[in-house]
C-alpha cells in the first residue's frame, strides 16, 4: 500500500537512496544502506507514491483507491468501497505514450 504525494516530496539522507529505473516511465528509490523501498516515482511529471509503513501514523490517510485490480488474488477484498483501475487503464493513464 502506498501513500499518493505528489510532486513535493523531501528525504532526510538523501545520500542513501538509490535509485532503479523499473520501466521507461517509472523509478523505484530505496535506501542503500538497509535496502527498504522508499518510492515510487513517475518520471513523466515527478509524482511520488510512498509506502505507507514509512509514516509514523497512517490516521491522516485515506484509502480510497486501488491499481491493477485485476491483478488482485481472489481471495481478499477491501470493506471500503474504493475507486478501481484494471492494468489496462494504468497503462493508458500514466505509460508515456
Amino acid at each position: 500500500m502506498t501513500v499518493d504525494c505528489g510532486t513535493d516530496v523531501k528525504f532526510t539522507g538523501e545520500e542513501h537512496v538509490t535509485i532503479y529505473e523499473s520501466s521507461e516511465w517509472a523509478q523505484r528509490g530505496f535506501c542503500s544502506e538497509c535496502g527498504t523501498h522508499l518510492f515510487y516515482l513517475l518520471k513523466d511529471d515527478g509524482h511520488y507514491f510512498v509506502p505507507v509503513g514509512l509514516f509514523d501514523s497512517e490516521d491522516q490517510f485515506q484509502f480510497d483507491h486501488q491499481i491493477f485490480i485485476d491483478k488482485k488474488p481472489s481471495f481478499y477484498s477491501f470493506a471500503n468501497v474504493t475507486n478501481n483501475m484494471t492494468e489496462e487503464e494504468v497503462f493508458a493513464k500514466y505509460a508515456p505514450k
